[in-house]
C-alpha cells in the first residue's frame, strides 16, 4: 500500500520564482573564474565582483539577474564561483585591478566606443 499526500496549497508564486531563476540563469553566459585566463588572481576576481555588485546595486540593477553564486570545478577542485551576465562580466573587468593590462585595455576600449557614439569631448 502506498501513501499519497494531497496538498491543497497552490504555490504559484514559488513556481514563478523558480521559472524566473531558470530564465535569468540562461542569460548568465560567463563565469568569474574565466578571468583567471586573463591574468587575474582569485583575490582580484573576488574584489572586482564585490565592487561590480556594489556598482550594480547603486545603479538600480536587479543583482539576481546579473550575478549568481555557483560552484565550479577547477583543476579537480570544487571552488566558489559566480555566473555573470555580459553586463556583469564587463562591470567585473572594469572594476578589477587597474594595473593589469587586460583591465586597462578594456577600460580604454569602452571609453573609445562611448566617445565614438557621442562625439569627442
Amino acid at each position: 500500500m502506498e501513501i499519497s499526500i494531497y496538498n491543497t496549497d497552490n504555490k504559484t508564486v514559488d513556481s514563478i520564482a523558480h521559472f524566473m531563476d531558470f530564465y535569468y540563469s540562461l542569460r548568465l553566459k560567463h563565469l568569474a573564474s574565466d578571468l583567471l585566463d586573463q591574468g587575474l588572481s582569485p583575490k582580484q576576481i573576488t574584489e572586482a565582483v564585490i565592487k561590480a555588485m556594489t556598482v550594480g546595486k547603486s545603479a538600480g540593477l536587479d543583482i539576481d539577474q546579473h550575478f549568481r553564486p555557483v560552484f565550479t570545478g577547477i583543476q579537480k577542485q570544487v571552488v566558489s564561483d559566480c555566473k555573470l551576465s555580459h553586463l556583469a562580466y564587463g562591470l567585473v573587468l572594469m572594476n578589477a585591478d587597474a594595473e593589469l593590462r587586460v583591465v586597462g585595455d578594456f577600460q580604454i576600449s569602452v571609453l573609445q566606443e562611448y566617445i565614438g557614439h557621442y562625439g569627442s569631448f
